[in-house]
């Protein structure tokens, strides 16, 4: 390859926490685990440009066109990394980044940005260095993905993937995620249909939400309540019971919105219609029996998870009861994926 100037790209999925992480410490430590399934469609392509000089230098495009507001977050993201990925320190970047889904809207854009740009650099670190290889590219990719959106390190796998340390796995890390093997077989593929209540920016962004989880008067029962609520998810995943599923993952989208109306300032994401649209998926689920459940990220949009298998009954009640309620009645079917890809 010549090292004088190239070229790697990746494309890397958003991700849709069941157990959310909110709140953290230095360094991008998160204050309680957390663990999400992988998207497919909802994604980032990342590609980045290199050559050599004699300092440390990038420019950063979104869809090609130059995006001033990113680079304070991007300053931020490589001081942070620069010691763990010393090749950089000579190269110059242009950075380019696409997604499929709308910025700033709580489908975790960042996480999808930040792992595929991690990605990325992890590649081209490796060209560089020989500590990098095949067994533990993917870990490094996900500890540096993490220095960046705290999420974007659960991007890095798929389908399941576990970020914060954790009894129940003994592999989990504060400093990285790892891959979650489904051992149930009959636990079922699920789709995620994400209805785009409000596709514009966040008026609070999750990084000042997670600042404001330092002095939170229900800190300490919020950490307690992610490792009960971890326990429940996992059982209900290894024992198929998709009734325990769907409650321990409501219940974590209610208690992450909880925290932020109880925080001071206090602030509320959700909008109106992210209430009808609520009411009308628990309604639904108690009068036909479907499977299906609603979660949220820090925005307005709705997560709907349901089995594969009640594609066509949840796509009905979508187009007749919610597409309504969502923003110029836009709304993404996307499904559990496998995670990033080279380009």
């Amino acid at each position: 390859m010549n090292l004088n100037k190239s070229k790697v790209s990746w494309k890397s999925p958003s991700n849709i926490a069941l157990i959310k992480y909110w709140g953290k410490y230095n360094n991008q430590i998160p204050m309680n685990p957390s663990i999400s399934f992988t998207l497919d469609k909802c994604s980032t392509i990342t590609s980045v440009k290199f050559e050599k000089s004699n300092e440390f230098s990038y420019n950063f495009f979104f869809e090609n066109k130059s995006k001033p507001e990113f680079i304070p977050k991007l300053d931020v993201f490589f001081s942070r990394i620069n010691e763990h990925l010393p090749s950089l320190s000579k190269l110059k970047l242009t950075i380019n980044s696409s997604n499929s889904f709308p910025h700033s809207s709580g489908i975790a854009s960042s996480a999808s940005a930040f792992s595929s740009l991690a990605l990325c650099l992890t590649e081209i670190e490796s060209m560089f260095s020989d500590l990098i290889d095949n067994e533990n590219f993917f870990e490094k990719a996900s500890f540096i993905s993490r220095l960046g959106s705290g999420s974007a390190s659960r991007s890095v796998y798929g389908p399941l993937s576990c970020w914060g340390e954790t009894e129940l796995y003994e592999q989990s890390s504060d400093e990285y995620a790892i891959p979650i093997k489904i051992s149930n077989h009959e636990f079922p593929v699920f789709c995620d249909t994400i209805l785009i209540v409000d596709s514009g920016p966040k008026k609070v962004s999750s990084t000042i939400g997670h600042k404001l989880m330092d002095d939170h008067i229900f800190k300490k029962e919020r950490i307690s309540q992610s490792h009960l609520n971890f326990s429940k998810l996992k059982k209900s995943i290894d024992s198929n019971d998709l009734d325990s599923f769907i409650e321990v993952v409501e219940n974590e989208a209610l208690t992450l919105h909880a925290l932020m109306m109880t925080s001071n300032p206090n602030f509320i994401l959700f909008k109106p219609n992210t209430i009808n649209i609520i009411n009308l998926v628990v309604k639904f689920r108690e009068e036909t029996g479907t499977k299906v459940c609603f979660t949220l990220d820090a925005g307005a949009n709705v997560h709907l998870l349901y089995p594969k298998n009640s594609f066509e009954k949840v796509q009905e009640f979508i187009k007749k009861s919610l597409a309504q309620f969502c923003h110029d009645g836009e709304y993404i079917n996307d499904q559990i994926g496998l995670g990033p890809q080279k380009n």
